[in-house]
Formats: C-alpha cells, structure tokens, sequence
C-alpha cells in the first residue's frame, strides 16, 4: 500500500523533515533456511516484508498486514527477533521524504497464500541465505536473519 492517510497527512504539516516512524518487518524462511526479501518498485532496493505500523495497530497486526500486502502471503509472527533503531535505520527517500525507522522484527511462518505483488511495491521476490544477503535499503543485522527458535 501506498503512503496510510495518517502518515500523508503528517507530511503535509512536516514537509520532507524526518519523521520518526514505527515500523515492523518479517522474516520468512523456507524450507532450505534462506530468507524472503522483495525488491521495491519506488527504489529498486532488496527489502524485508516491513512498513509503518498504523494508528490503532498492534506491531503484530502490523506484521500480518505488510506481509499480505507486499507478498501476498498470510502470516503468523511466531518469535520477536529484535527491535531497531537509530541512525543506520534512517533513510531519505526519492522524493526528499526523511525517515527513521524502529523496527520490531518477527519471525513469521506462512500459514496460507501465495508470493505475489498484492500492493504494487514488489518488482520481484528472492530467497537469500541469510549470511549473505542482498544490498537493502535498510540492513539488519545478520543474526535477525538466522533461521531460529526463540526459547
């Protein structure tokens, strides 16, 4: 999904200022360990499934809903993998837009569905092994990445 009303309608009072934006992303692993990313259609970056949460919104619901959107895949957030923040999250989009991301990472497990562009956002979808992912827009740390069990 585009750009929520929420978030056009704080733009339209900030400008291209940075925002400071809460945010959830997913790790999705197949069957041989490696890890789901979507090059983004806006930027031509590699990407986790990620994006804002939205007023009213659980991290988790919003875990569900991005995935959904961008993959077209339904999933359930199994483990808490981290939460990120800070400079290295920060990014300047095309249009001048500043961000800076926290980003709660779930682990999810598809549970039904099938890899497709629902949004528009994704130009193609890979499977990287998690040691040696793509160049992303936005790089977390490899051991997020790891296919693991939270105890």
């Amino acid at each position: 999904m585009a750009m929520s009303d929420y978030y056009k309608t704080l733009r339209q009072k900030v400008g291209h200022d940075l925002l400071m934006m809460p945010a959830v992303a997913a790790v999705i692993h197949d069957d041989e360990g490696r890890v789901l990313m979507l090059r983004h259609h806006a930027d031509n970056k590699w990407s986790l499934p990620a994006g804002a949460i939205e007023p009213g919104e659980s991290p988790r619901e919003a875990a569900v809903r991005e995935v959904f959107e961008e993959t077209g895949l339904k999933a359930s957030p199994r483990d808490l993998l981290g939460v990120f923040g800070g400079t290295a999250y920060r990014v300047t989009y095309p249009n001048g837009d500043k961000v800076e991301y926290t980003v709660v990472v779930f682990a999810c497990d598809v549970v039904a569905g099938d890899l497709r562009a629902v949004d528009g956002e994704a130009l193609e979808f890979g499977w990287f092994d998690p040691e040696e992912p793509p160049k992303m827009g936005v790089e977390y740390p490899a051991p997020a990445l790891a296919k693991r069990r939270c105890p």
